[in-house]
């Protein structure tokens, strides 16, 4: 069976060292710090919360834009070499885990990396080059997540095919 990194990389076109590259930088540092994450966030999110699209905007329906936008802030901090914010408040990031509820489509992913790289493009105190290591590790992650939903897909046929009933673990 493949990976989800293999197919992670396969999907997004991003091999796993372009993907990990914003490992070798700061980028928390490099960029100034928490503020910079905010903005980001914060223009990723009002983006994605009036997009055209109803089917996409309602993956998002169930959550609070401000919850959202410190989430994903928190958790870009994180792991862009800043303080542990978001394990300190919800824990491992679990990202597979997390996203379990919502629909990871290949159409919601490059809808969602549409929105970010517009985001990145329009936040001022990002440089070029953070940019391009920044939106390769989001389309690769975002394609991680797809490949953990479809598991997610398989598993519950395997269940239903056996009789069980069971719900996944969240």
């Amino acid at each position: 069976m493949q990976s989800l990194q293999s197919k992670a990389s396969e999907w997004s076109g991003v091999s796993a060292s372009d993907a990990f590259a914003i490992d070798n930088t700061n980028l928390f540092d490099k960029l100034g710090g928490l503020q910079t994450f905010i903005n980001l966030s914060t223009n990723f999110y009002t983006r994605v919360y009036d997009d055209e699209e109803e089917w996409f905007r309602s993956i998002f329906a169930n959550s609070k834009k401000e919850d959202a936008i410190q989430n994903q802030y928190e958790f870009f901090v994180q792991r862009m070499g800043g303080p542990p914010l978001y394990s300190q408040r919800k824990g491992h990031p679990a990202l597979i885990g997390r996203h379990r509820p919502f629909p990871v489509t290949h159409q919601a992913a490059e809808r969602w990396l549409n929105h970010m790289q517009q985001a990145l493009d329009t936040t001022p105190d990002i440089d070029a080059d953070s940019k391009i290591k920044m939106m390769n590790f989001f389309r690769h992650t975002a394609f991680f997540l797809v490949a953990g939903d479809e598991l997610k897909h398989q598993n519950q046929g395997t269940s239903c095919k056996h009789g069980a009933n069971k719900s996944p673990a969240v």
